[in-house]
Protein backbone atom coordinates (compact mmCIF):
# COMPACT_ATOMS: atom_id res chain seq x y z
CA UNK A 1 0.00 0.00 0.00
CA UNK A 2 2.90 2.36 0.76
CA UNK A 3 4.43 1.71 -2.64
CA UNK A 4 1.11 2.24 -4.42
CA UNK A 5 0.60 5.52 -2.55
CA UNK A 6 4.10 6.70 -3.48
CA UNK A 7 3.64 5.75 -7.14
CA UNK A 8 0.28 7.53 -7.30
CA UNK A 9 1.69 10.69 -5.75
CA UNK A 10 4.73 10.58 -8.02
CA UNK A 11 2.51 10.33 -11.10
CA UNK A 12 0.36 13.24 -9.92
CA UNK A 13 3.38 15.46 -9.26
CA UNK A 14 4.88 14.54 -12.64
CA UNK A 15 1.73 15.81 -14.31
CA UNK A 16 1.93 18.96 -12.18
CA UNK A 17 5.46 19.53 -13.48
CA UNK A 18 4.25 19.14 -17.07
CA UNK A 19 1.64 21.81 -16.36
CA UNK A 20 4.36 23.97 -14.75
CA UNK A 21 2.57 24.07 -11.42
CA UNK A 22 5.66 22.92 -9.47
CA UNK A 23 9.40 23.08 -10.25
CA UNK A 24 10.29 19.48 -9.39
CA UNK A 25 8.82 16.16 -8.34
CA UNK A 26 9.95 15.53 -4.77
CA UNK A 27 8.16 12.15 -4.70
CA UNK A 28 10.90 10.80 -6.96
CA UNK A 29 13.35 11.28 -4.11
CA UNK A 30 11.40 8.99 -1.78
CA UNK A 31 12.62 5.42 -1.49
CA UNK A 32 10.34 2.75 -0.09
CA UNK A 33 11.30 -0.85 0.69
CA UNK A 34 10.26 -3.41 -1.87
CA UNK A 35 7.28 -5.41 -0.62
CA UNK A 36 7.77 -9.06 0.11
CA UNK A 37 5.51 -10.97 -2.20
CA UNK A 38 4.30 -14.37 -1.18
CA UNK A 39 5.23 -16.79 -3.91
CA UNK A 40 2.52 -19.26 -4.85
CA UNK A 41 3.84 -22.57 -6.10
CA UNK A 42 2.40 -23.41 -9.50
CA UNK A 43 0.43 -26.59 -10.06
CA UNK A 44 2.28 -29.70 -11.06
CA UNK A 45 1.24 -31.45 -14.24
CA UNK A 46 -0.66 -33.99 -12.15
CA UNK A 47 -2.60 -31.33 -10.25
CA UNK A 48 -3.56 -29.50 -13.43
CA UNK A 49 -4.61 -32.79 -15.01
CA UNK A 50 -6.87 -33.67 -12.07
CA UNK A 51 -8.44 -30.22 -12.24
CA UNK A 52 -9.18 -30.54 -15.97
CA UNK A 53 -10.46 -34.10 -15.54
CA UNK A 54 -12.97 -32.93 -12.95
CA UNK A 55 -14.05 -29.97 -15.07
CA UNK A 56 -14.72 -32.01 -18.20
CA UNK A 57 -16.47 -34.88 -16.41
CA UNK A 58 -18.67 -32.33 -14.58
CA UNK A 59 -19.74 -30.74 -17.85
CA UNK A 60 -18.31 -27.37 -16.78
CA UNK A 61 -19.30 -24.71 -19.34
CA UNK A 62 -15.99 -22.98 -18.59
CA UNK A 63 -13.88 -26.07 -19.23
CA UNK A 64 -12.46 -24.57 -22.44
CA UNK A 65 -11.53 -21.41 -20.51
CA UNK A 66 -9.54 -23.46 -18.01
CA UNK A 67 -7.83 -25.34 -20.83
CA UNK A 68 -6.79 -22.08 -22.51
CA UNK A 69 -5.55 -20.63 -19.23
CA UNK A 70 -3.46 -23.69 -18.41
CA UNK A 71 -2.15 -24.66 -21.84
CA UNK A 72 -1.67 -21.22 -23.42
CA UNK A 73 -1.16 -19.05 -20.36
CA UNK A 74 -3.90 -16.63 -21.38
CA UNK A 75 -4.87 -13.92 -18.91
CA UNK A 76 -8.39 -13.50 -17.56
CA UNK A 77 -9.28 -10.54 -19.76
CA UNK A 78 -7.85 -12.24 -22.84
CA UNK A 79 -9.93 -15.36 -22.25
CA UNK A 80 -13.18 -13.46 -21.75
CA UNK A 81 -12.48 -11.21 -24.74
CA UNK A 82 -12.06 -14.05 -27.22
CA UNK A 83 -14.54 -14.20 -30.08
CA UNK A 84 -15.24 -17.02 -32.46
CA UNK A 85 -13.64 -14.94 -35.19
CA UNK A 86 -10.42 -15.24 -33.17
CA UNK A 87 -10.31 -19.01 -33.76
CA UNK A 88 -9.24 -20.65 -37.00
CA UNK A 89 -10.18 -24.29 -36.54
CA UNK A 90 -8.81 -25.33 -39.93
CA UNK A 91 -5.39 -23.81 -39.37
CA UNK A 92 -5.41 -24.56 -35.65
CA UNK A 93 -4.65 -20.97 -34.67
CA UNK A 94 -5.87 -18.47 -32.11
CA UNK A 95 -5.60 -14.69 -32.36
CA UNK A 96 -5.49 -12.74 -29.10
CA UNK A 97 -7.01 -9.56 -30.49
CA UNK A 98 -9.54 -8.51 -27.81
CA UNK A 99 -9.86 -8.40 -24.05
CA UNK A 100 -12.71 -7.89 -21.64
CA UNK A 101 -12.19 -5.43 -18.80
CA UNK A 102 -14.28 -3.72 -16.17
CA UNK A 103 -13.66 0.02 -16.22
CA UNK A 104 -15.74 2.97 -15.11
CA UNK A 105 -18.50 0.79 -13.76
CA UNK A 106 -19.04 -1.18 -16.98
CA UNK A 107 -17.59 -4.18 -18.77
CA UNK A 108 -15.78 -3.16 -21.97
CA UNK A 109 -14.76 -5.32 -24.92
CA UNK A 110 -11.61 -3.71 -26.31
CA UNK A 111 -8.97 -4.48 -28.87
CA UNK A 112 -5.58 -5.40 -27.46
CA UNK A 113 -2.82 -2.89 -28.08
CA UNK A 114 0.25 -5.07 -27.71
CA UNK A 115 2.40 -6.31 -30.58
CA UNK A 116 1.79 -9.89 -29.47
CA UNK A 117 -1.86 -9.52 -30.45
CA UNK A 118 -0.88 -9.04 -34.08
CA UNK A 119 0.48 -12.59 -34.21
CA UNK A 120 -1.27 -15.90 -33.62
CA UNK A 121 -0.86 -18.78 -31.21
CA UNK A 122 -0.87 -22.38 -32.42
CA UNK A 123 -3.61 -24.43 -30.78
CA UNK A 124 -2.81 -27.91 -29.41
CA UNK A 125 -5.45 -30.52 -30.20
CA UNK A 126 -6.65 -30.43 -26.59
CA UNK A 127 -7.57 -26.75 -27.01
CA UNK A 128 -9.28 -27.31 -30.37
CA UNK A 129 -11.38 -30.14 -28.96
CA UNK A 130 -12.33 -28.07 -25.90
CA UNK A 131 -13.34 -25.12 -28.09
CA UNK A 132 -15.49 -27.35 -30.31
CA UNK A 133 -17.19 -28.64 -27.19
CA UNK A 134 -17.72 -25.06 -25.98
CA UNK A 135 -19.24 -24.07 -29.32
CA UNK A 136 -21.77 -26.89 -29.03
CA UNK A 137 -22.61 -25.84 -25.46
CA UNK A 138 -23.16 -22.25 -26.52
CA UNK A 139 -25.38 -23.25 -29.41
CA UNK A 140 -27.54 -25.20 -26.96
CA UNK A 141 -27.66 -22.19 -24.61
CA UNK A 142 -28.68 -19.89 -27.47
CA UNK A 143 -31.42 -22.26 -28.54
CA UNK A 144 -32.75 -22.47 -24.98
CA UNK A 145 -32.60 -18.68 -24.49
CA UNK A 146 -34.39 -17.92 -27.75
CA UNK A 147 -35.22 -14.22 -28.05
CA UNK A 148 -33.48 -13.52 -24.73
CA UNK A 149 -30.08 -14.22 -26.29
CA UNK A 150 -28.01 -11.01 -26.13
CA UNK A 151 -24.53 -11.75 -27.51
CA UNK A 152 -23.46 -8.89 -29.81
CA UNK A 153 -19.71 -9.55 -30.01
CA UNK A 154 -19.66 -13.25 -30.87
CA UNK A 155 -17.91 -14.04 -27.59
CA UNK A 156 -16.75 -17.57 -26.90
CA UNK A 157 -17.47 -17.41 -23.18
CA UNK A 158 -20.85 -15.97 -22.22
CA UNK A 159 -23.60 -16.47 -19.69
CA UNK A 160 -26.61 -18.63 -20.54
CA UNK A 161 -28.19 -15.56 -22.15
CA UNK A 162 -25.20 -14.48 -24.23
CA UNK A 163 -24.05 -11.62 -22.01
CA UNK A 164 -20.34 -11.15 -21.20
CA UNK A 165 -19.04 -12.89 -18.11
CA UNK A 166 -17.95 -10.56 -15.34
CA UNK A 167 -14.15 -10.90 -14.88
CA UNK A 168 -14.61 -11.29 -11.13
CA UNK A 169 -17.12 -14.09 -11.69
CA UNK A 170 -14.57 -16.03 -13.73
CA UNK A 171 -12.11 -15.80 -10.84
CA UNK A 172 -14.76 -16.99 -8.38
CA UNK A 173 -15.82 -19.84 -10.68
CA UNK A 174 -12.21 -20.98 -10.85
CA UNK A 175 -11.95 -21.05 -7.05
CA UNK A 176 -15.20 -23.01 -6.77
CA UNK A 177 -14.04 -25.56 -9.35
CA UNK A 178 -10.78 -26.00 -7.45
CA UNK A 179 -12.63 -26.82 -4.22
CA UNK A 180 -14.91 -29.26 -6.02
CA UNK A 181 -11.97 -30.95 -7.73
CA UNK A 182 -10.11 -31.26 -4.43
CA UNK A 183 -6.81 -29.85 -5.70
CA UNK A 184 -4.47 -27.34 -4.08
CA UNK A 185 -5.78 -23.79 -4.36
CA UNK A 186 -3.92 -21.35 -6.61
CA UNK A 187 -5.08 -17.94 -7.92
CA UNK A 188 -6.34 -17.81 -11.49
CA UNK A 189 -3.58 -15.32 -12.33
CA UNK A 190 -0.97 -17.94 -11.37
CA UNK A 191 -2.11 -20.55 -13.89
CA UNK A 192 0.35 -19.11 -16.39
CA UNK A 193 3.15 -20.63 -14.32
CA UNK A 194 1.59 -24.04 -14.84
CA UNK A 195 1.41 -23.57 -18.61
CA UNK A 196 5.04 -24.48 -19.12
CA UNK A 197 4.64 -27.83 -17.36
CA UNK A 198 1.55 -28.70 -19.39
CA UNK A 199 3.26 -27.83 -22.66
CA UNK A 200 6.03 -30.23 -21.68
CA UNK A 201 3.44 -32.90 -20.90
CA UNK A 202 1.81 -32.52 -24.32
CA UNK A 203 5.22 -32.70 -26.02
CA UNK A 204 4.85 -29.32 -27.69
CA UNK A 205 8.07 -28.37 -29.49
CA UNK A 206 10.20 -26.00 -27.36
CA UNK A 207 10.31 -23.30 -30.05
CA UNK A 208 6.51 -23.38 -30.30
CA UNK A 209 6.29 -23.29 -26.51
CA UNK A 210 8.48 -20.20 -26.51
CA UNK A 211 5.94 -18.42 -28.69
CA UNK A 212 3.03 -19.58 -26.57
CA UNK A 213 4.69 -18.57 -23.33
CA UNK A 214 5.96 -15.37 -24.96
CA UNK A 215 9.42 -15.82 -23.50
CA UNK A 216 11.94 -13.29 -24.79
CA UNK A 217 14.80 -15.78 -24.49
CA UNK A 218 14.78 -19.44 -25.44
CA UNK A 219 16.83 -20.28 -22.34
CA UNK A 220 13.77 -19.50 -20.21
CA UNK A 221 11.73 -22.06 -22.12
CA UNK A 222 14.53 -24.59 -22.02
CA UNK A 223 14.66 -24.32 -18.21
CA UNK A 224 10.95 -25.22 -18.09
CA UNK A 225 11.48 -28.26 -20.31
CA UNK A 226 14.46 -29.50 -18.33
CA UNK A 227 12.49 -29.67 -15.07
CA UNK A 228 9.96 -32.36 -16.05
CA UNK A 229 10.85 -36.04 -15.89
CA UNK A 230 9.89 -38.55 -18.58
CA UNK A 231 7.78 -40.47 -16.08
CA UNK A 232 5.83 -37.35 -15.11
CA UNK A 233 5.21 -36.51 -18.76
CA UNK A 234 4.00 -40.02 -19.55
CA UNK A 235 1.65 -40.10 -16.54
CA UNK A 236 0.23 -36.66 -17.34
CA UNK A 237 -0.48 -37.56 -20.95
CA UNK A 238 -2.38 -40.66 -19.88
CA UNK A 239 -4.44 -38.68 -17.34
CA UNK A 240 -5.24 -35.93 -19.83
CA UNK A 241 -6.25 -38.51 -22.42
CA UNK A 242 -8.56 -40.35 -20.01
CA UNK A 243 -10.07 -37.13 -18.71
CA UNK A 244 -10.87 -35.74 -22.11
CA UNK A 245 -11.57 -39.09 -23.77
CA UNK A 246 -15.10 -39.11 -25.27
CA UNK A 247 -15.05 -35.47 -26.35
CA UNK A 248 -11.91 -35.66 -28.48
CA UNK A 249 -12.51 -35.46 -32.25
CA UNK A 250 -12.47 -38.62 -34.31
CA UNK A 251 -9.45 -39.08 -36.61
CA UNK A 252 -10.14 -38.36 -40.31
CA UNK A 253 -11.06 -41.31 -42.48
CA UNK A 254 -8.32 -42.62 -44.72
CA UNK A 255 -9.01 -42.18 -48.43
Amino acid sequence: MVQIARDTLRAALSQAMVEEEIPRNVAKLVRVPKPRRRKVKAWSVGEASRFLEHAVTSGDALYAAWVLALTLGLRRGEILGLTWDSVDFDAGELYIDHQLQRAGGEVLHRETKTEDSEDFLPLPELCLAALRQRRQQQQEDQKAAGELWQDVHGLIFTTRYGTPIEPGNLTRAFAVRIRQAGVRAVPLRNTRHTTGSLLVAMKVHPKVAQRILRHSKFTMTFDVYSEASDEEIREALQRLSRGFGPSSPEPPEKP
